[in-house]
């Protein structure tokens, strides 16, 4: 005797749909037996209708009102049966009061896309113009969940051993010199991961890969006349959904597996992979912005609004999530956990995440709510949190940011230090701090290094090259009469503005850019490079590409030869760092011999051993690392000695004396020419003078004692 589940008969009928009381949760579109369950809140509306399409096609096929009964609260769900779920798009319709002042914009005439929709079509190609008259731009799907992850799982490597790239998915692969199946997806990366081990980095931090709108206030340039865009895509669409236009396969509608695959494989090979994820507002805009999702629904819950009804713009881009409203807070806590559950992704970066920390009428929270949900949410335990510990609307966290023993922070303090040591400016005592992991900053709160993302650059900002070579910012293309990006970049063209010919300003350039490089791969924290760095990568000055589809923002694979010796040098960095545990101790310095080693876990010296001169205007300092405290002597290694001048004449520096069984070998000094700048570890010769050693001008020396 065969008993029939009770749930898969309708109880309803609407024309000829056949319709039963859906399920509350999980919102979104659910399959169930014989049906699709559709579940979506909003608290102020007086009615709902789900508004079905057939794939592709210009108008609804149907609109079904949810019954008054299928209503549960604030959440209307209803289970539609026999549906062709393969070759349906869904969107909704909501009546309410539409009233400005409070805050309600409630318009039947728009059709929403569901905030909960796991793959959303209407951008299935890159680049290609939209139909502005569809009366449905964005149209969620029903996703397949259904991948082979295999044996497949997080990898969870310490954070103290992370070495992160930060790239963006189309930049990667777009230029024609990647000679790439499909230049710029999730495909193209996998083509390139035998690139990134042989870098030896073990995580990329993607750009955000949600859902967003290329077009979304896209316009021509006024020094090119070529198309501009949404191209970093700061600017989410909808926060479930990959990006179809990433993907090789998006025309189809395979934009799920594609990034699964992606991830299935960076996993295989050792890296892991941590999205940025932009929860600070949505592409809905300012008061003048479209209707897409959110502002449709339920704007009183989903954005911070004023007393006069406007929105709050502390992401500067026109509105701002309501993110501790248990509703908001719960979506971005569901979103997570499927992004961690479904994807197996290992970590997220949140930008401008310390207004994740604001109440809904702005202030700062001592205890925000949403911060520590995802501190404590047992699907997200072993994901890597990552702030960015400030906002548009002037919030700066670095070092105070709500952590609850699990956030890790972008340093933008070890930022600016490197980058004024570098250009001269003599600020060795705050250089020693973020050497060490920043212990002013997270020690008296009990933080570990690892707190610490440090990073010279990042996607916001010059790249490594035009760091060294431009004192100005040059983004005209940008359209914005140069107002746009940031002025306060701690930046040294080495004497010419651009590019040049001249041999010493370009031989400076090039030390420099090893001297960042070296600086940030001793230093303890978890080191983060950007894309294309390794490679000299260039974008003629400009500080904020965001709005460019093109050579600026593009990486030129052809830079791997042009610059091999700089990409031997960052990748002989990297494995030096892998290879030795002192440069990745999860506990602060203390500063004392505790081992029993004759020496302290670290010392300071200036151009003579075991002498510092802290004055601002210093511009030489040197430590020691002894190998016998990595990881707070639970395991031995070789001693590190690390001098830097970054001073415009060359300096003796007097070396610390080592065991007598021991001697130093060199490992990397920037003042030589390649190959003799760098070796690999394990090859390092030994140095000819024990007892001191010549820095050029503006130079790194890292030794070895074995």
């Amino acid at each position: 005797m065969v008993i029939e589940r009770i749930d898969i008969h309708p109880t309803h009928r609407y024309e000829h749909f056949k319709l039963r009381r859906g399920r509350p949760f999980p919102f979104g579109a659910t399959l169930v037996p014989g049906g699709v369950n559709f579940s979506i809140y909003s608290r102020h509306a007086t009615s709902c209708t789900l508004v079905l399409f057939k794939k592709y096609a210009p108008q609804p096929m149907a609109e079904i009102p949810f019954p008054e009964e299928f209503r549960i609260g604030n959440v209307y769900s209803m289970v539609v049966f026999d549906l062709d779920y393969e070759n349906l798009e869904y969107g909704y319709r909501f009546e309410g009061p539409d009233n400005f002042a409070e805050g309600h914009w409630f318009d039947k005439s728009k059709i929403l896309l569901d905030p909960y929709a796991k793959i959303i079509g209407g951008r299935d190609v890159w680049g290609v113009t939209p139909d502005w008259n569809n009366i449905y731009q964005h149209r969620a799907r029903i996703a397949f969940d259904d991948f082979d992850w295999e044996d497949d799982r997080p990898l969870e490597i310490p954070p103290e051993d992370l070495i992160i790239y930060e790239m963006h998915v189309r930049s990667f692969t777009q230029h024609p010199s990647s000679r790439v199946k499909h230049p710029g997806t999730f495909a193209a990366i996998r083509e390139k991961i035998p690139y990134l081990k042989d870098l030896g980095v073990n995580a990329i931090e993607l750009m955000p890969i949600f859902e967003f709108d290329e077009f979304e206030n896209s316009r021509p340039s006024p020094v090119t006349g070529e198309k501009l865009l949404n191209y970093w895509g700061y600017s989410t669409v909808g926060f479930f959904a990959p990006k179809a236009g990433y993907a090789a396969t998006g025309k189809l509608g395979m934009q799920v597996d594609e990034f699964k695959a992606l991830v299935k494989d960076l996993h295989k090979n050792g890296i892991e992979v941590i999205l940025d994820v932009v929860f600070n507002h949505t592409a809905e805009g300012n008061e003048n912005g479209p209707y897409i999702s959110f502002r449709g629904i339920d704007n009183k819950t989903y954005y911070m609004l004023t007393a006069e009804g406007y929105y709050f713009n502390f992401s500067g881009c026109g509105n701002t999530l309501n993110c501790n409203n248990p509703i908001v807070r719960n979506m971005v806590l569901d979103c997570l956990r499927y992004w961690a559950s479904e994807y197996h992704i290992d970590g997220f970066r949140f930008d401008l995440a310390s207004i994740l920390g604001r109440d809904p009428w702005g202030a700062p929270l001592a205890n925000p709510p949403l911060l520590e949900a995802l501190a404590f949410d047992p699907i997200l335990a072993k994901c890597k949190l990552i702030a960015e510990a400030w906002d548009a609307g002037g919030l700066y966290q670095v070092g105070s940011f709500p952590a609850y023993g699990r956030w890790l922070e972008w340093n933008g303090k070890y930022r600016d230090s490197i980058r004024q040591f570098l250009k001269g400016d003599g600020n060795v005592g705050e250089i020693s701090q973020s050497l060490q992991g920043s212990p002013d900053l997270y020690a008296p709160a009990g933080r570990s290094p690892a707190t610490s993302i440090n990073f010279v650059t990042a996607h916001d900002g010059f790249t490594l090259a035009d760091l060294t070579s431009y004192n100005h910012k040059h983004n005209e293309a940008n359209g914005e009469n140069n107002n746009d990006g940031t002025n306060d970049n701690y930046s040294w063209n080495c004497g010419v503005e651009g590019w040049t010919h001249n041999p010493g300003v370009n031989a400076l350039r090039q030390r420099q850019m090893r001297n960042a490089i070296a600086i940030l791969l001793v230093s303890q924290g978890i080191p983060m490079l950007l894309m294309g760095d390794e490679l000299g990568r260039s974008q003629n000055g400009n500080n904020n590409t965001y709005c460019h589809d093109n050579e600026l923002s593009w990486l030129n694979w052809d830079l791997l030869h042009q610059n091999s010796t700089l990409f031997r040098f960052v990748k002989n960095c990297i494995a030096f760092r892998h290879a030795h545990p002192v440069l990745r101790n999860r506990q602060h310095f203390q500063n004392h011999d505790y081992v029993g080693s004759g020496y302290a876990d670290i010392t300071w010296h200036g151009t003579q051993a075991w002498k510092t001169d802290w004055s601002n205007h210093i511009r030489t300092i040197a430590f020691m690392l002894c190998g016998k405290h990595a990881l707070q002597g639970m395991v031995e290694d070789n001693y590190i000695y690390v001098a830097m001048n970054m001073h415009w004449e060359s300096h003796w520096f007097e070396i610390p004396g080592l065991p007598t069984d021991m001697q130093w070998h060199v490992f990397a000094n920037t003042g030589c020419n390649p190959p003799n700048d760098c070796y690999e570890p394990g090859t390092e010769p030994l140095l000819t003078n024990q007892s001191s050693i010549l820095l050029g001008d503006r130079s790194v020396v890292i030794l070895i004692g074995k």
